[in-house]
């Protein structure tokens, strides 16, 4: 197997968390003997959470990947042999058998650490009904290498470039999965013989997100909590600051008064002094003249 490939098979098959490091790790161990390797590694996206969802459960659950291609390899075969209440039925059954397989997906997440949310299922769903609608779809899907969720209409072929880490493996295989897809089935509308077992996984992962809601929720309360208590004290220090603030105020306006007023005073004392002042040097000049003529 190509190195690059055998990493990006690893990489993607590794806790969503891990993802990252270990790709940097692999980068930085390559960087100064093999440059073009490591931008390739580097290059390298991480998946997003349903994305990731979709390629564990294609390492860990092949079985149930398996059966959901193979049932959309036969329904895009049948479209144009069946009747419409045939294709009806068996569209309910493929709708019953994305979202069984869903559910199985979000239990397998949980067993390795990640939760999945009501949206992320949503995602997870869509990807699996795009594999069952696109036959370019299903093969990404088997890769194992998918970097985004997808979605189909049936109408349209979808473009993958930008949804698989490698565009290029179609038929590339996982090295966890080692279990062939199985033959077509013959298409019938029959009972889940698990339904019991993935209603208790959704259960399941519906009580640990709801565990999770409830858990963020009285974490946000209690923040919020202290918020208003920290807000409180401070609002009362505030105030008592603002209160003692205005009597200094109170005393600076009175004080004020006090200086405008002495300097009304003033003004008036120092305009009588230099009128006498005037006054002063007028009679000084007389008496000078009276002088100069003796």
């Amino acid at each position: 197997m190509d190195m690059l490939v055998e990493t990006a098979d690893r990489l993607y098959g590794l806790p969503l968390p891990e993802f990252t490091p270990a790709r940097d790790e692999i980068v930085k161990a390559h960087r100064k003997d093999d440059r073009a390797f490591a931008d390739s590694v580097k290059a390298l996206r991480k998946p997003s959470t349903a994305a990731w969802v979709v390629n564990i459960l294609v390492r860990r659950e092949p079985g149930q990947v398996d059966q959901v291609l193979a049932v959309g390899a036969a329904l895009r075969e049948a479209q144009a042999t069946l009747a419409a209440d045939e294709l009806r039925a068996l569209t309910r059954q493929r709708r019953q058998l994305t979202a069984a397989v869903t559910t199985r997906a979000r239990a397998v997440a949980l067993e390795h650490g990640q939760r999945v949310t009501s949206a992320v299922a949503d995602q997870v769903e869509a990807t699996l009904t795009a594999a069952m609608i696109d036959e370019g779809a299903a093969a990404a899907v088997r890769t194992g290498l998918l970097v985004s969720a997808l979605t189909a209409t049936g109408v349209d072929r979808l473009d993958l470039s930008a949804a698989v880490a490698l565009p290029d493996l179609v038929d590339f295989t996982p090295s966890e999965l080692a279990e062939p897809v199985p033959q077509r089935p013959d298409l019938r509308v029959v009972p889940d013989p698990d339904a019991e077992s993935k209603r208790r996984d959704a259960a399941r992962a519906a009580l640990a997100e709801a565990e999770d809601e409830v858990a963020g929720a009285e974490q946000a309360v209690g923040q919020a909590d202290d918020e208003v208590t920290r807000l409180e004290a401070r609002s009362l220090q505030l105030q008592s600051e603002i209160a003692e603030l205005r009597r200094q105020l109170a005393e600076r306006e009175e004080e004020q008064e006090h200086i405008d007023s002495e300097l009304t005073e003033a003004g008036e004392t120092l305009r009588e002094a230099r009128t006498d002042l005037a006054a002063a040097h007028s009679a000084r000049d007389r008496a000078q003249r009276s002088f100069d003529r003796l």
